[in-house]
């Protein structure tokens, strides 16, 4: 990925529903007008979920997600299945692929994705193919109360009718969301602590911190940075407080003591928690920890799959603080990518990561996953804050 991509986790992720062979893959490659996915006449050519990246014209940058007929069979069968239904976690839009009448597992498909309110466009596939598409399109359109599109992946026909259906459907909150919400104006002074530990890639910033200073200078602010061990010689080159500081979490407490009354602050995974998930449920989420116990269990996840490093913030730092306070005693577990517990009820708190590798659609179903069972789940950023007792007194995004 270059530095002008936009991140997989920020597009609009469209995913295709369907039997084995009733040419979902060609469809994506119809839609975009490129050979994006692997075609074949061969039944069960898409084993696993097929994430790629694309531009498409109305929208912008999407990611269409390219799934395993959800009628396959057998042993291998079901697990590729239960991977083409765990896309729904990360799925903003969908469109589900009709090819003939017996259509009993495409329904159930519709009504499982509009249960979780996303929004389901139906194709009736391969019209050069069919009798009489129109019929079925007609079935469809009556089984499922939406109305299908006839197309062809093959001649192209109703192709361009999609990209407009998709334009339509675009879910009520996919405005693009920002990260610094409306804590800082244009013209502000900002000063970003970044600490450049083992964690920090070589060479580069992490992803939190290049879209928040993008947007940043997208405001029109005025943006500083400094290390953590330089942020008294930064704060004496300003001219004027900065009105909004934002640093690594885990040196909140050094901030907090050193920073200027009037500025306020924040950190990069606390604007994470607003921008890909729900802030004030965790927030409220944090609230648990008053509960734990010496004996308490607690998940860490982490969006990221890198190999351990020394003090890592999600392997090392959050148990070490957790234990700290609770006891030695207290047991944690940790997660990462999108392995995922589907029972969550055996932990007495969930923290996960920032989740910038993640869409927002796949970090709420996590925090709805959690609140269906009555697991309080928070963040690392909010964690952190409230373990240094300045939860109340740090700037939230809205």
């Amino acid at each position: 990925m270059s530095l002008q991509d936009t991140p997989r986790a920020s597009r609009l992720h469209i995913a295709l529903y369907g039997r084995r062979n009733a040419g979902k893959s060609s469809l994506i490659n119809a839609i975009t007008g490129q050979q994006v996915a692997l075609v074949s006449p061969v039944a069960g050519t898409t084993t696993d979920p097929v994430y790629k990246a694309m531009e498409l014209h109305g929208i912008g940058p999407v990611v269409f997600i390219d799934t395993a007929g959800f009628d396959d069979g057998g042993e291998l069968g079901d697990m590729r299945v239960g991977r083409t239904r765990a896309a729904m976690d990360k799925t903003d839009m969908a469109m589900v692929v009709f090819t003939q009448e017996d259509m009993e597992e495409e329904l159930a498909w519709v009504e499982e994705l509009k249960g979780r309110k996303i929004p389901v466009l139906p194709l009736v596939n391969k019209a050069d193919l069919l009798t009489d598409p129109q019929a079925l399109s007609a079935q469809v359109a009556e089984a499922t109360g939406l109305t299908p599109l006839v197309v062809s992946a093959a001649t192209g026909e109703g192709v361009d009718q999609v990209r407009h259906a998709l334009l339509r459907l675009l879910p009520e909150d996919y405005a693009p969301r920002s990260i610094t919400g409306g804590l800082v104006e244009e013209g502000e002074l900002v000063l970003l602590v970044m600490p450049q530990d083992i964690q920090a890639p070589k060479g580069r910033l992490i992803l939190p911190q290049v879209q928040t200073l993008r947007e940043l200078l997208d405001k029109k602010c005025q943006v500083m940075s400094c290390t953590t061990d330089r942020l008294e010689d930064a704060l004496a080159a300003l001219s004027r407080p900065p009105a909004l500081i934002i640093t690594d979490s885990q040196v909140f407490p050094t901030v907090w003591e050193k920073k200027p009354p009037q500025s306020r602050l924040t950190s990069f995974s606390v604007l994470m928690a607003g921008y890909k998930g729900d802030i004030r449920a965790f927030v409220e989420g944090a609230r648990a920890i008053e509960k734990l116990t010496p004996q308490s269990r607690v998940l860490i996840a982490e969006a990221c799959t890198h190999a351990p490093l020394e003090e890592d913030i999600g392997r090392v730092k959050i148990p070490r603080l957790l234990r700290s306070r609770f006891g030695e005693t207290l047991q944690v577990d940790m997660t990462a990518g999108v392995d995922f517990p589907e029972d969550l009820r055996p932990y007495d708190l969930v923290v996960h990561c920032g989740g910038c590798m993640f869409n927002r659609r796949y970090v709420l179903s996590r925090l709805e996953r959690a609140a269906e069972q009555g697991v309080p789940m928070t963040n690392y950023g909010v964690l952190i804050a409230a373990l240094s007792g300045i939860l109340d007194k740090i700037s939230l995004p809205e």
